[in-house]
């Protein structure tokens, strides 16, 4: 693979508007917002949409979380303080269609889910020939209805700028009401007109590249990026870099500068109508909740106080 900027073939008769790949992507629709959310992430330009990596923690019991919450009402509950949540499990494997209608069920309308691509298509496949997963994938997805969310490619870190046409093979097939994010981890990415490249192919099919704080791209880089979206929306990956947080009841890590940066970077972009998912990891500061919440005052949205859950009744 030399350095320049590679040539992407464009397979013939999967455009973007193709019988194979659906009708084109409508423009998204209003959603009301759930108890709680503030009208701000709704506000005449980009919708703000922040949540958390998962919902199922024990240790947000108390904190997050009311005292004496059973498991079985974590989502419902967190669904009170968020609009949107990332949902990891779906990378492990395909759920089966009654978990997914049940997350539906215990959510109010106007929430989103962001599923992870399986990693049989990611990881396994590496795209290609993975048809028969992606289908099965999106069959099920389709049982949240109108609180699907992005889909993320979450690629490998062994996943180069070689690997491009597999890419640029595989987005025609995402269904066309469908928004995709692509995230890439392999420092490759970071030559000479290799981010362009890949900008452009997902510029073509109206995908977003994940944004994220992982160490495989300087972070000038990262928030240069977030100036220019490929997409009518931002999808940014919020994980932190210290693994050795194991306890998650509280922050512990202060990343105030971080967050600020990030806040200035994306405020402009969404005074351009320009959505934003992001969601946070426990590990980026000890308390992805609270960290969540910081973001929305940042970026204009009223956040929830966590001391109100246990006084507010679930409408749903």
């Amino acid at each position: 693979m030399t350095a320049d900027t590679p040539q992407v073939p464009k397979p013939p008769g999967l455009s973007r508007t193709s019988e194979s790949a659906g009708t084109p992507r409508s423009p998204e629709p209003a959603a009301s917002s759930p108890p709680g959310a503030d009208a701000a992430g709704t506000r005449g330009q980009g919708r703000v949409l922040l949540g958390t990596q998962g919902w199922n923690y024990a240790d947000w019991v108390g904190g997050f979380y009311p005292a004496g919450t059973r498991p079985a009402d974590f989502l419902s509950t967190y669904a009170r303080a968020f609009r949107a949540v990332e949902v990891d499990s779906t990378f492990y494997a395909v759920p089966v269609a009654k978990t997914v209608r049940g997350w539906a069920e215990r959510t109010p309308p106007g929430f989103t889910f962001a599923l992870k691509m399986p990693q049989e298509a990611t990881h396994e496949r590496r795209l290609v020939d993975a048809e028969d997963v992606t289908e099965r994938f999106f069959d099920v997805a389709r049982e949240l209805g109108e609180k699907l969310g992005p889909v993320l490619l979450q690629m490998g870190p062994d996943f180069g700028p070689d690997e491009l046409p597999a890419l640029a093979r595989f987005l025609p097939r995402v269904p066309a009401d469908v928004r995709a994010a692509v995230e890439v981890r392999h420092a490759g990415w970071n030559g000479p007109g290799m981010l362009d490249a890949l900008r452009v192919l997902l510029q073509e099919h109206g995908a977003a590249l994940a944004l994220s704080d992982g160490r495989w791209m300087p972070r000038s880089t990262v928030l240069d990026l977030a100036a220019r979206p490929t997409a009518d929306f931002h999808y940014v990956r919020w994980m932190g870099p210290d693994r050795s947080i194991t306890r998650f009841s509280q922050v512990l890590v202060d990343r105030a500068d971080e967050m600020d940066a990030w806040a200035a970077a994306l405020q402009p972009v969404l005074g351009r109508a320009v959505s934003l998912f992001g969601f946070f990891n426990n590990h980026f500061a000890g308390h992805s909740p609270a960290n969540a919440r910081d973001m929305q005052r940042r970026l204009g949205d009223l956040p929830v106080d966590p001391r109100t859950l246990d006084e507010q009744t679930s409408l749903f």
